[in-house]
């Protein structure tokens, strides 16, 4: 059976978690690749609001299996937390989420050394969560991390916990305040709990595949902080986009169906790095009040600007997406103008492409396509695609034109109902 997959396009924070509610309904399997409890995906469903973190989006589906997979990191009583909250609100989710045995373990140590790399790096540093994501990839590439599976051969996994916490002491001395044996012993008593989560996930997936099981992949982050293509260093650090996808879960490549890329109307960005249409005026405001731009997991404001389809294309380069879930056009309703970046200029050269060199980037002027907007009229709420103002339509279609990428899903508010079908998906849905 055919594999959709859903991936943010820019920065993240684009709104994936909802598309795969949505889509979800049509699938036996909901699938976590990469990241770790650094994303965060909200989800409004029968009047609820769910944020999720490491667990799969497809959990609100109460038929849909889950699944966190290889390529993923894991902080236990984050995850075991995040599990609580969802239950407390009505969720059953037993029998319904599973762990990689071969995804790696993030520790309180990782999350401590997070914050001293952050420091070490001063005003160059990365704006990370802090969540010990990097710190845990880290030690992953350098091998002497600790996978899930290690936990329940306890005095192996008790001898490379001590080397790792070692190594880190050696490093930072004084300056690392941490309890090896609390953290140790907390440790202990997971073992158990854990076990029943914990899945040899090659074993699932190929068997899912063999009988023909309907799977959803639910990509984290996005592909502009994706560790190879994205604005390096200031990214993440792991594959965030369809490469991600194939070895963080072991799925057939010859099994893809459809690459859905996750595009907010206009862009957003967390932490330090490049962001060439930014607007630090009253747009920005309006963009980030209006839009609610602080992050589910770390409360921070989001940097907004200008949609920039430059970065949009560079994504699509990368992903190769079969379509595009637009996301949050109601909030730009209001706004008088709207300008789109379709190109960058250096010194009066135009280029269209998206450099690796980010000393280049600071140099760049975004080469604006300005559009009209629709004030006086309102795109929230609308329930059908031809209920928005022709100028929104307008808007949506040159996207689509310009990236040669169907828009099939636009969505003009936070609940499910607020997403509109057209096209492809209009069809599928009737």
């Amino acid at each position: 059976m055919p594999t959709t997959v859903v991936l943010g396009a820019i920065w993240g924070d684009e709104g994936k978690g909802k598309l795969v509610d949505i889509l979800c309904n049509s699938f036996d399997i909901c699938a976590r690749c990469a990241g770790g409890n650094n994303a965060g995906h909200t989800i409004v469903a029968n009047g609820v609001t769910y944020d999720f973190h490491i667990l799969p989006s497809g959990l609100v589906n109460p038929k849909c299996v889950n699944l966190i997979g290889s390529g993923c990191v894991v902080h236990v009583p984050s995850f075991f937390q995040e599990l609580e909250n969802v239950q407390k609100k009505g969720l059953s989710t037993e029998d319904r989420i599973y762990i990689s045995d071969r995804a790696h373990l993030v520790f309180d140590l990782h999350q401590l050394v997070d914050g001293l790399e952050e420091v070490e790096l001063g005003a160059q540093n990365i704006g990370t969560t802090r969540k010990g994501i990097g710190p845990t990839y880290s030690t992953k590439a350098a091998r002497s991390g600790i996978r899930v599976y290690e936990l329940f051969n306890w005095p192996e996994f008790e001898k490379r916990f001590r080397t790792l916490a070692h190594g880190y002491k050696k490093r930072f001395g004084d300056l690392l305040e941490y309890d090896e044996a609390e953290e140790l012993e907390r440790y202990k008593k997971y073992a158990e709990i854990l076990r029943p989560f914990v899945i040899d996930a090659v074993v699932f997936i190929a068997d899912a595949q063999k009988k023909n099981a309907r799977i959803l992949v639910e990509g984290a982050n996005a592909l502009m902080l994706d560790i190879d293509y994205g604005t390096y260093p200031y990214v993440t650090s792991s594959n965030t986009g369809i490469g991600g996808v194939l070895t963080g879960l072991a799925i057939s490549p010859f099994n893809l169906k459809s690459v859905i890329g996750v595009v907010k109307a206009y862009t957003t960005r967390v932490g330090a790095g490049p962001f060439v249409t930014e607007q630090l005026n009253e747009i920005g405001e309006h963009l980030q009040s209006v839009g609610r731009e602080w992050g589910v997991t770390t409360g921070r404001k989001r940097r907004c600007g200008w949609l920039d389809l430059v970065v949009a294309r560079y994504s699509h380069s990368i992903n190769y997406y079969t379509s595009i879930n637009l996301t949050k056009l109601d909030i730009l309703d209001g706004l008088v103008e709207l300008k789109i970046a379709i190109a960058y200029k250096i010194d009066g050269i135009e280029f269209d492409s998206f450099p690796a060199d980010l000393t280049l980037l600071e140099k760049v002027e975004p080469v604006y396509h300005t559009m009209p907007g629709w004030p006086g009229k309102a795109t929230a709420n609308a329930t059908s695609y031809y209920d928005l103002p022709k100028a929104a339509r307008d808007y949506v279609d040159y996207i689509e034109t310009f990236l040669g990428v169907p828009v099939d899903y636009v969505g003009v508010g936070p609940s499910r109902d607020n997403m509109l079908k057209r096209g492809i998906a209009a069809i599928a849905n009737k």
